[in-house]
């Protein structure tokens, strides 16, 4: 006798979670260079990506990473006042309160994208950082936006997946 029922999706592990660390170049991606420096560790799904200053930062870019399926996104910046292009983490931070109104208007929840402010000597608040990305996104759950292949191969956005339609108010297809 055979059986009709699929078999549920693995539940995601840490690893399964894609964040982006958005680290400027003089005071967060040191701090997370000395973080590798002292060989401490933090989960290896996070992708660290060297800005001269979080103020170069677009909001474009901030919404392709989650557009492209990235479930969150770190932004660190030098100390505020302490910012070696002047205002540069002051407009970062504008930006980013911006793009988090944005996603909670579009149902992805604003906890996915966090600014925090770093010295160069800050590694293991470095670490605690990312690791409470980690745990957010966790919480939160994959990026509906991520799109993966069905088991005909034909890609299907997270969203629209059978253990999705479980949400409030959901119907299967």
């Amino acid at each position: 006798m055979s059986d009709n029922h699929a078999t549920p999706p693995p539940a995601p592990t840490d690893d399964d979670y894609k964040i982006i660390a958005f680290c400027c170049n003089f005071c967060a991606y040191a701090a997370a260079d000395l973080a590798g420096a002292r060989r401490m560790q933090y989960p290896a799904n996070v992708r660290v990506v060297h800005l001269p200053c979080t103020g170069k930062l677009e909001m474009d870019a901030v919404l392709a990473a989650f557009e492209r399926g990235i479930d969150g996104v770190l932004v660190a910046g030098c100390l505020e006042g302490g910012c070696h292009y002047l205002e540069g983490n002051l407009r970062a931070k504008r930006r980013l309160e911006a793009i988090r109104n944005l996603l909670d208007e579009i149902g992805l929840g604003r906890d996915r994208l966090l600014m925090v402010n770093l010295s160069a000597a800050m590694a293991p608040t470095f670490v605690e950082r990312v690791q409470e990305m980690v745990a957010t996104v966790k919480r939160l759950g994959p990026n509906p936006l991520r799109v993966t292949a069905n088991a005909r191969g034909v890609a299907v956005p997270a969203a629209r997946r059978p253990e999705a339609c479980t949400a409030k108010g959901a119907t299967s297809t």
